[in-house]
């Protein structure tokens, strides 16, 4: 029962600040960012390893403290260019469930490649109480769990800002008003929400060499690694539906030209 209530209270928090604004107006259509995605498309589809461990480093760095990863083991991240010998490292920063000791307590030990990363928080409770009643969604799935994709996870990262005195006055016209505690966001439904913007000018430092962390660039990045974890196996899948198609052109081809050999003996007779 505690934990219903719980889910409960988080649903009626969530939704009381989207459904008043969403009244007002409709969210805005989310946005590609400069040159699209490199993991679009049917040829050539790929992911930016470079942008996927960026992407990673925010996630860590940013995201981590509130959303969880629990589809993605620490070795798959060799998948977007990360060594052996640094995936061992990565996964040695957090500690995991280990054996009873002696006296059957419970006890901890360092992750290894093949764990998945520990959720922030030890149980949904924990996470609702240290977000005033709402549960942080895991990201493992989120830009396939979401519409629009990696597009609205772009815009939703860009898009904080002021509302206009415009958008103001006709929320004021349906006797609403915006949340002390709420973010204006028109990506997002109903373009209130309760989460902080994640994402800042000078947050995260990348490496010598690497582009500048800007928010865009960082959301970008982040939304790339995320693409990854919603769907790792994209390249492998898209590069086995080409093959496929070009068999089946070439089949096709094969059919075409029997077809007429054999319509030609059969007008000859």
């Amino acid at each position: 029962m505690k934990k219903t209530a719980t889910i409960l209270a988080s649903l009626v928090i969530a939704t009381g600040l989207a459904a008043p604004a969403l009244a007002a107006s409709d969210k805005a259509d989310p946005i590609s960012p400069p040159g699209g995605w490199s993991f679009q498309g049917i040829l050539g589809a790929h992911y930016d390893r470079e942008a996927a461990q960026r992407g990673f480093q925010v996630y860590k760095e940013v995201c981590a403290s509130c959303h969880g990863l629990n589809q993605v083991a620490f070795r798959t991240l060799e998948d977007i260019g990360f060594t052996e010998e640094e995936v061992k490292a990565i996964a040695a920063d957090y500690f995991v469930p280990g054996d009873p000791d002696e006296f059957g307590d419970p006890t901890e030990r360092p992750a290894i490649p093949a764990d998945i990363k520990p959720d922030p928080y030890p149980n949904e409770e924990a996470a609702a109480f240290a977000n005033n009643g709402a549960i942080p969604p895991d990201l493992s799935l989120i830009v396939k769990a979401r519409a629009g994709g990696a597009d609205y996870l772009y815009s939703l990262l860009t898009g904080y800002r002021d509302p206009t005195e415009e958008e103001l006055a006709h929320m004021a016209e349906q006797g609403l008003a915006m949340p002390d505690t709420a973010y204006f966001n028109p990506y997002k439904a109903g373009q209130v929400i309760a989460m902080a913007p994640p994402l800042m000018e000078g947050i995260v430092e990348y490496a010598e060499g690497q582009p500048e962390a800007t928010v865009e660039q960082m959301a970008y990045d982040v939304t790339t690694f995320l693409a990854w974890t919603a769907e790792p196996k994209l390249e492998e899948r898209k590069e086995i539906g080409f093959r496929f198609m070009v068999l089946l052109f070439i089949l096709c081809g094969l059919l075409f030209f029997s077809y007429r050999r054999v319509a030609k003996r059969v007008m000859d007779h």
